[in-house]
């Protein structure tokens, strides 16, 4: 399956870029499941990510890879890739991309996954979206241009 959000914020790629933290990573986590991070290494190729997802009647580890990272004068990015997944997930791969347009920046969510079960994949593709439409006025709200007060 494939989920892809775009997001234009007002910020410029390289300052988003820099701006993509453990902080925002917090940030960006919907209220359910609650989700635990137990490492975050960071963005670049080598680098990890572990999670613990909470869902009430028992909890779920996801751990991934950055395995691949790259920018040139039009883009940023960086792959993530399910290494340890819940076992309602089978494959993850997640591009998260910073596209230059002008002084802002398109912010683009390129994800693909598959289940176990392929009807699994269609019931659970809706989840997944609305936990990336959440993330949209974070991403906004965030990487909004800082006004001088007078």
């Amino acid at each position: 399956m494939h989920i892809c959000l775009r997001t234009q914020v007002e910020q410029d790629y390289q300052t988003v870029s820099d701006g993509f933290t453990k902080d925002l990573f917090l940030k960006l986590n919907p209220p359910f499941p609650p989700v635990k991070l137990l490492q975050f290494g960071g963005c670049k190729k080598g680098d990890q990510v572990e999670l613990e997802l909470n869902f009430i009647f028992f909890k779920q580890r996801w751990l991934s890879d950055i395995t691949e990272d790259a920018a040139n004068a039009e883009e940023i990015y960086f792959i993530d890739e399910g290494v340890k997944l819940p076992f309602f997930l089978k494959k993850w791969k997640h591009k998260h991309r910073l596209v230059k347009q002008e002084s802002q920046c398109i912010i683009i969510d390129d994800i693909h996954f598959t289940t176990p079960f392929w009807l699994l994949d269609y019931l659970l593709y809706p989840a997944l979206y609305l936990q990336f439409l959440y993330r949209k006025p974070i991403y906004r709200r965030i990487f909004k241009k800082k006004t001088l007060s007078s």
